[in-house]
């Protein structure tokens, strides 16, 4: 099974050939700037659309505490992504209160055990929007 490192190397060799599609769900890499290293960290992650928009979630397997690229795109938004062979840079945001509920739906359509997720963390897991700039 391939995710972490393994997951990203195989990705972006391949333009996605083996790692966009994963455990029955697609996956794209998130490009983060470290808030303190200033390093490009790249995570793969499940998504999907939303119109034109890509959508994550900040989910860290439903710990109490955030993922690392969460952080990192609070203290900067601008982010790149790829998408299969698609690279381009992206302006995250935190989905609002108002548009998560669907949004949310949406995901764990994709994904089921995000719900599973939230029931182990008072935190509220965040969807996150990628809009290609």
């Amino acid at each position: 099974m391939l995710f972490g490192k393994e997951h990203v190397r195989r990705y972006q060799e391949t333009d996605g050939e083996e790692g966009h599609e994963w455990q029955g769900t697609v996956t794209l890499l998130l490009t983060t700037t470290g808030r303190k290293s200033g390093k490009e960290y790249t995570t793969p992650l499940i998504y999907q659309t939303e119109g034109d928009a890509y959508l994550v979630v900040a989910s860290k397997g439903g710990a109490d505490e955030p993922p690392d690229w969460y952080l990192n795109l609070e203290a900067n938004p601008e982010v790149k992504v790829q998408v299969k062979g698609d690279k381009f840079t992206a302006r995250a945001r935190t989905a609002t209160p108002e548009e998560k509920p669907a949004l949310w739906r949406k995901m764990t359509a994709a994904w089921p055990a995000y719900d599973e997720y939230q029931e182990k963390t008072t935190r509220d897991i965040p969807v996150v929007v990628l809009e290609r700039v």
